[in-house]
């Protein structure tokens, strides 16, 4: 099992300290660095800041939101991106959710599964340099009865082949996630509930396509804080636990809470939710429970979190990304050292 880091967003007052976090990943041997985006920081500016900074180290969109490019500006993006860093790039991709989908992106969240199909197989087009042509239910490409031309992308890669990855947290989506891309990114792991919340439903869309897990990377993001006392470490992550699962999306659309449910927190669930967007996210915090919140992330002294490692990689997951908790960058450099320790103490370090 290989490790990541995921930066997260930039601009959080804390950008020096990332790269900081960024070049100790890459002298500790880690095998990506991804950045996210929302609607503020975008993706590509840091990994370009990150990767002109790093030597070995991949960098990775974690995620481009789908709404936020045309399929084509994705594909020149990771193109030059790979070029830039020395064929260093991981293209992960994401439907992002409504709220931020139509509320700054202007782009309607609607039948995101065949959205993001159709935008794979562009992308996945354009950067193998064909002339590009499609017609699907959202894109065609030229335009007809205009004077668009079928071009081809006029940068090489320096690979041929750039490894895509899908954001994929419900059924639907990670089955086509399998059929789709060579890797998935998931948020909120459990060891213990992986197979049947999320590696099942990619093995049928491996099998769909013909394809086995062979190759397919299995890339869930993991939270790690590192100390004695368990249960204060949890508390660290009360508030990030509720914002998801009780404020990420509406009511009827929250695909963190969904995925509560279907490891068996369906009545906690529902109450952060309830508690959350009633205003009281105090109350949502609280109502999590403690197991939700150990079982989704590494917490405690390095040999615990290598049990935790090996619980891991045992469920199916080929590169374990970490989150260091911290608001110094000490403790993040530690987290991220006592990673890198867990590992091999593990037997896991490739």
């Amino acid at each position: 099992m290989r490790l990541g880091i995921n930066l997260g967003y930039w601009g959080a007052g804390m950008d020096s300290d990332n790269l900081a976090v960024a070049q100790e990943a890459d002298r500790l041997g880690y095998s990506v660095c991804w950045a996210a985006e929302a609607y503020g920081s975008d993706a590509p500016t840091v990994l370009s800041w990150v990767a002109a900074q790093t030597e070995r180290i991949d960098v990775g969109s974690a995620i481009f939101q789908i709404p936020a490019r045309t399929p084509a500006m994705t594909a020149m993006t990771a193109a030059t991106l790979d070029s830039l860093s020395g064929g260093r790039f991981r293209l992960g991709l994401g439907v992002s959710g409504p709220q931020v989908s139509e509320g700054w992106y202007g782009v309607r969240f609607d039948k995101p599964l065949a959205r993001t199909r159709e935008y794979v197989e562009i992308v996945r087009k354009a950067m193998s340099r064909e002339r590009l042509t499609h017609e699907g239910e959202h894109w065609t490409l030229p335009l007809p009865d205009g004077p668009g031309k079928a071009l081809k992308l006029t940068v090489h890669p320096v690979r041929e082949y750039i490894p895509l990855y899908i954001a994929a947290i419900g059924p639907k989506n990670l089955e086509q996630t399998g059929e789709l891309a060579d890797g998935a990114l998931l948020i909120f792991p459990s060891a213990a509930h992986l197979e049947e919340t999320a590696l099942r439903h990619i093995r049928a869309g491996r099998e769909k396509a013909g394809k086995t897990m062979e190759g397919f990377d299995v890339c869930p993001t993991v939270p790690i804080a590192i100390g004695e006392d368990v249960d204060a470490l949890a508390d660290l992550f009360r508030p990030y636990t509720a914002l998801y699962v009780g404020g990420m999306g509406s009511r009827k659309q929250n695909f963190y809470n969904k995925l509560a449910q279907r490891m068996g927190y369906e009545k906690e669930a529902a109450e952060i939710q309830d508690k959350y967007l009633s205003g009281d996210k105090d109350g949502a915090a609280a109502a999590i429970p403690r197991e939700l919140i150990d079982s989704t992330t590494l917490l405690g002294t390095v040999e615990r979190i290598a049990d935790r490692m090996q619980a891991y990689a045992a469920a199916g997951v080929t590169t374990l990304t970490l989150s260091p908790a911290g608001f110094t960058l000490d403790e993040r450099i530690t987290a991220l050292r006592t990673g890198a320790e867990a590992l091999e103490r593990a037997g896991l370090a490739e």
